[in-house]
């Protein structure tokens, strides 16, 4: 999968929980029917106070991957941008499009390990500033060093979250 879009990050908005809201009415319209459990507001953006790519991440739970595979005809009909992207556990897709992103859309099994570490990992930004802050930091220098790797920007986050995670 190609990545062309570069790593910006902006300053925390209080829009993007409206933002979030609005999105996830239309995907109840839209596939409401394969949701199940809940639909979260996950990544730095729904972390308040926190620098983020200005783009939402919407983790939306399904019974299973092979159940909710409709889905991404419905979605891809209705400006969603799919990519089989760790297709292992997720159905994972972008829009409007690759080079200017507005929201990240996961479909992942509910309460998976995937699903109860992102939560935990918001939950645990959402509570602790300090914790925040440091995620700030690394996310600010890793997006100095990868602007233009997106992949590599989301790669070497990954042993903060671990250790966060481990605590």
């Amino acid at each position: 999968m190609t990545r062309i879009s570069q790593v910006e990050l902006s300053e925390y908005n209080k829009q993007w929980p409206t933002k979030f809201e609005t999105e996830k009415r239309q995907l109840l319209n839209l596939i409401g029917h394969f949701n199940i459990g809940s639909i979260e507001h996950v990544g730095s953006t729904a972390v308040i106070g926190l620098i983020a790519k200005p783009v939402i991440d919407i983790m939306f739970g399904v019974q299973s991957l092979a159940d909710s595979k409709p889905a991404i005809d419905i979605l891809v009909k209705n400006g969603y941008k799919y990519w089989p992207y760790k297709d292992d556990v997720m159905h994972w897709f972008c829009k409007p499009s690759d080079k200017f992103r507005t929201h990240h859309l996961h479909l992942i099994p509910f309460n998976s390990t995937l699903w109860k570490e992102r939560i935990q990992f918001r939950d645990m930004l959402r509570n602790d500033e300090v914790l925040a802050n440091e995620y700030a930091t690394l996310k600010t220098q890793l997006a100095e060093s990868y602007k233009n790797d997106r992949e590599q920007y989301t790669v070497k986050k990954w042993p903060f979250i671990k250790k966060v995670l481990g605590k």
